[in-house]
């Protein structure tokens, strides 16, 4: 992951896009990356959800628009020092604790907080 920052931010500096890769803009990039991801799922059923990976032109939009998401989110985290996995093990860690395991398994809520 570290190794991916690295380059991410290899690659701004030497195009000169520092000063516009601020927290905000990234957060905005991110958004719109994110919606990008969305939208290839929009129209879909769920059963056509399932299978998109199975089209070669709709799994290469897909893993372009994660890349494009994740790319974003670490260029995000470098710029603020948040470390990744440690904010996301930290995050499951709470989310264990929010959400016990019930014996009673058919009232489960999910939640992405």
């Amino acid at each position: 992951m570290d190794l991916l920052q690295r380059r991410l931010a290899r690659f701004a500096a030497a195009r000169g896009w520092g000063p516009y890769h601020t927290p905000k803009n990234l957060a905005v990039a991110l958004s719109v990356e994110a919606a990008e991801l969305v939208e290839i799922f929009q129209w879909l059923t769920p059963e056509q959800s399932a299978r998109v990976m199975e089209e070669p032109e709709s799994a290469h939009r897909v893993a372009d628009e994660v890349a494009d998401v994740l790319a974003y989110l670490l260029q995000f985290c470098e710029v603020l020092g948040v470390d990744v996995l440690d904010a996301l093990a930290a995050k499951i860690e709470r989310n264990e604790l929010r959400f016990p395991v019930k014996e009673d398994r058919t009232s489960d809520r999910h939640s992405s907080e």
